[in-house]
């Protein structure tokens, strides 16, 4: 692999084992920084080695605490401009704020545009990130934006699976495309819809199915877990529907509020996440059916590429898989 001693990778504190998977994945270390509170709680961030004229990418999901993540993130880039680095790539797998990506009453913010907006500000040249909650919000962004699946990790676990009598279930239709992506893959004997309606920020209303699950084996895949209310409602459903297992996928586990609860009591199967949010193993133990998958080499391989002015786009054209399995490093994590 081609990486040259001009690439410096740097990763804040929000997912620093994603981080180190990464690094291992591309044969260099993470660079030197210093993370320290002033006693009135403000941060300082100090980059410990030099990175004038260097490739420079900031390793930093905006996951819980969000706020406290997101500044960490603007300082960060803030503190590689003034160090003159040559470009500065955010690595951001998981985009806090995603969900308010519209108006959708009277007097309330767009805040994915707002910290679009803000992450361009700081000093960012370019964003690396996986599976936006809407693909518009590309559009938020004033510089270039690229915006990677995590199907190609996801896909490969559920083949090997070889799931008999499969049926891809769209959780509602706003991740219709998503599941068909699934099914170019997996194959299955037919595809299903649950009839999703948002009452408000926290709650949704599961009122029917489009399509048949009787007897069959269902994959439920979706872009995030958060509090798990609507996908335990919708397992629910395929459970009364006379499923016989129900897997369900998600990139981004959040697992907030009740989400430990909510599965563990659910007829869900299996529930697969990746790793672009740290899940601690006390949460996974709680769960007890709870599978992790890495998205390290798959982040790994686009920042080879970035650096190298290749095209990312194309790992995801015919099925390509951008692993170990490609000839890369292996870094011994699933």
């Amino acid at each position: 692999m081609k990486v040259t001693d001009n690439l410096k990778m740097f990763t804040g504190r929000a997912n620093p084992d994603l981080a180190q998977k990464i690094s291992e994945y591309l044969g260099i270390r993470l660079g030197a920084a210093k993370l320290t509170r002033f006693p009135d709680s403000e941060l300082l961030v100090k980059i410990e080695e030099d990175v004038r004229g260097r490739d420079v990418f900031l390793i930093q999901p905006t996951c819980a605490p969000v706020h406290e993540n997101l500044m960490e993130l603007l300082i960060f880039i803030d503190c590689a401009r003034r160090a003159s680095a040559e470009r500065i790539t955010v690595v951001m797998p998981y985009f806090g704020y995603a969900r308010q990506d519209r108006k959708d009453e009277g007097r309330v913010p767009i805040s994915a545009k707002l910290v679009a907006n803000m992450i361009a500000t700081a000093g960012a040249d370019r964003v690396l990130t996986i599976d936006l909650h809407a693909g518009q919000i590309q559009g938020f962004f004033d510089i270039p934006l690229d915006n990677m699946y995590a199907e190609p990790v996801l896909g490969v676990y559920f083949d090997q699976l070889k799931l008999q009598n499969l049926v891809l279930v769209s959780p509602d239709v706003g991740s219709v495309k998503r599941a068909r992506a699934y099914i170019q893959r997996l194959g299955g004997e037919g595809f299903a819809i649950i009839d999703k309606f948002r009452v408000n920020a926290s709650q949704a209303e599961i009122r029917q199915m489009i399509g048949d699950v009787k007897d069959k084996t269902v994959l439920m895949i979706d872009d995030v877990i958060t509090t798990a209310g609507t996908v335990c409602a919708a397992a629910q459903l395929c459970k009364t529907e006379g499923a016989e297992k129900i897997y369900v996928a998600a990139t981004h586990g959040v697992l907030c509020g009740p989400a430990v609860e909510r599965i563990r009591n659910s007829p869900i199967t299996e529930l697969v996440v990746t790793d672009t949010i740290p899940v601690s193993q006390e949460k996974a133990d709680a769960i007890g059916k709870l599978k992790v998958l890495s998205v390290a080499e798959l982040i790994g391989e686009a920042i080879h590429r970035i650096h190298n002015d290749q095209s990312v786009s194309s790992l995801f054209l015919n099925g390509q898989r951008p692993t170990a399995a490609r000839g890369a490093p292996n870094s011994g994590d699933e």
